[in-house]
């Protein structure tokens, strides 16, 4: 059985589109998704514990400083493709901003969502891992 999304392409018949075609801020928009579902899965195999501490601890993650400070630590790691998605994603005028979150860190999370959609939909999930193991740091999770 196939999985990720080559499944999903079979169910519901979906062809396969040049990525460079991709909105950045649509990368983001899915990237953002994929993400919060990627910490949200380790923090819970990590350890049955009340919801709302699981709450704090993802939110403390995927909050826009905290993206913007792992891509501080990706940036020199990532390909010449990668470092191309990023930036568009970082450069992208976004018609919102986050309400907790300096401009530049804002920029920058977009960046880093709009790569980690990109990467998902090339399905590219162990790079996605790597990304983020090293961007938060094995003890941070």
């Amino acid at each position: 059985m196939e999985t990720g999304i080559g499944e999903l392409k079979k169910l519901f018949q979906l062809e396969d589109r040049d990525l460079r075609t991709y909105s950045p801020l649509t990368l983001a928009y899915l990237g953002d998704a994929v993400y919060e579902l990627l910490i949200r899965t380790v923090l819970v195999k990590k350890g049955n514990c009340p919801v709302n501490r699981l709450h704090r601890r993802a939110s403390s993650l995927v909050k826009a400083s905290a993206q913007s400070g792992m891509m501080e630590i990706l940036e020199p790691r990532l390909t010449e493709e990668e470092l191309a998605v990023y930036k568009r994603g970082r450069n992208a005028h976004s018609p919102t901003m986050a309400k907790h979150a300096a401009m530049a860190d804002y920029r920058r999370a977009t960046g880093f969502e709009a790569l980690m959609g990109y990467l998902y939909l090339k399905e590219e999930y162990g790079r996605i891992m790597e990304l983020i193991r090293t961007g938060i740091g094995e003890d941070e999770l």
